[in-house]
């Protein structure tokens, strides 16, 4: 297990114009669903003192707020939370999108009341409750129903692999709502995203590519359907997979060491 040992930056050193970090939170500034430590708190303050630096998690305001502490506002220069659906600078909002706003009600209930159907039709080993969770960037679907037990989780997510069930339901899904420009997304163990297209985690970079020319973003879940996949792969940054919070700290560490000394 790699320790942190400090960035020794020093009073000296001036902060880099033009370039910030951006990191994704689950996997890579914490473990899966997990606080970060505070050696991490600590890196990124350091950090900070050195270039501009920003959070983009899928996840909403409050579940981030859990993980990152009360104060991550100011904590980062930039917060995105929902993937940049609502976006923080300085620690104030900057702007606010939400989905209903973009698909309008009508639609939007088409696709919850079809939802819906389709899962009262579906024979799986359990169904509990919550199959459709509302949120500002995005509907949750679940076959199985959020409010299952973690070890009813794990037995769908086995299940799931086995049958196929949630990609049955996204090729129906596609199908029925050609016409609306949707991207439904396969994530975590028992559900699926659906979204506007192009509200993926590049979302956010339209805050920061103007002020700063050289975006560093830093992910684990890089890989093609992995929902940093799109940021990492964008012209306009550049990507780095990591596979750790320890491996974060290597990696960005070993990034600013590279830049140019101002």
């Amino acid at each position: 297990n790699a320790e942190y040992m400090g960035i020794g930056a020093t009073d000296s050193m001036a902060k880099h114009a033009g370039v910030i970090f951006l990191f994704d939170v689950d996997g890579t500034l914490t473990l899966p669903r997990q606080d970060a430590l505070p050696n991490m708190l600590q890196f990124l303050r350091d950090l900070r003192q050195r270039v501009a630096i920003g959070v983009v998690g899928g996840s909403d305001f409050t579940k981030i707020k859990e993980q990152l502490g009360n104060d991550f506002l100011q904590n980062f220069d930039y917060v995105f939370t929902e993937n940049g659906l609502q976006a923080y600078k300085d620690g104030e909002l900057l702007a606010s999108q939400s989905i209903q706003t973009a698909l309008g009600e009508t639609n939007l209930q088409r696709i919850i009341n079809w939802s819906l159907h389709y899962i009262a039709d579906l024979q799986i080993p359990v169904k509990r409750g919550t199959f459709v969770e509302y949120r500002a960037g995005m509907l949750n679907i679940s076959p199985i129903g959020r409010n299952c037990s973690q070890a009813e989780r794990d037995a769908f997510f086995a299940y799931d692999k086995i049958h196929g069930v949630r990609e049955k339901m996204v090729t129906a899904l596609q199908k029925e709502f050609a016409d609306l420009n949707l991207k439904f997304s396969i994530g975590g163990q028992i559900s699926m995203d659906v979204f506007p297209v192009g509200w993926d985690k590049t979302y956010c970079l339209r805050y920061v590519e103007q002020q700063y020319p050289t975006i560093h973003f830093f992910g684990d879940r890089t890989d093609v359907g992995g929902n940093d996949h799109e940021i990492y792969a964008d012209p306009r940054t550049i990507g780095h997979k990591v596979v750790s919070p320890d491996d974060t700290m290597i990696q960005a560490q070993a990034v600013l060491d590279s830049l140019p000394q101002s």
